[in-house]
């Protein structure tokens, strides 16, 4: 068995989105260079594009580190064994 634990599903989904969106970015990157090289008409609306494609790269990165943020807190997962979210998830408020 795989000693590491599955994601959770929404972060699973915000790395699948944004596996596929870099996929996308990279294949334009390669198309934009390709027609700049041989000086194509599609060199001009490959950049517009690639730009575009790189902020919604950008985007889905970040959406990855902040959904999991997000379950993390929601799901109290805890790092250290005597903080706070412990002693309120086993009823020990301080």
């Amino acid at each position: 068995m795989d000693p590491r634990p599955r994601m959770p599903d929404p972060v699973r989904d915000a790395a699948v989105r944004a596996v596929l969106f870099v996929a996308v970015t990279l294949v334009q990157l390669v198309v934009l260079v390709l027609s700049a090289l041989a000086g194509s008409w599609l060199a001009v609306p490959m950049v517009f594009s690639t730009l575009l494609s790189v902020i919604l790269s950008t985007w889905g990165v970040l959406d990855i580190w902040i959904t999991r943020q997000m379950w993390r807190q929601r799901h109290g997962v805890v790092s250290l064994p005597n903080s706070v979210a412990r002693r309120r998830a086993l009823g020990r408020e301080g």
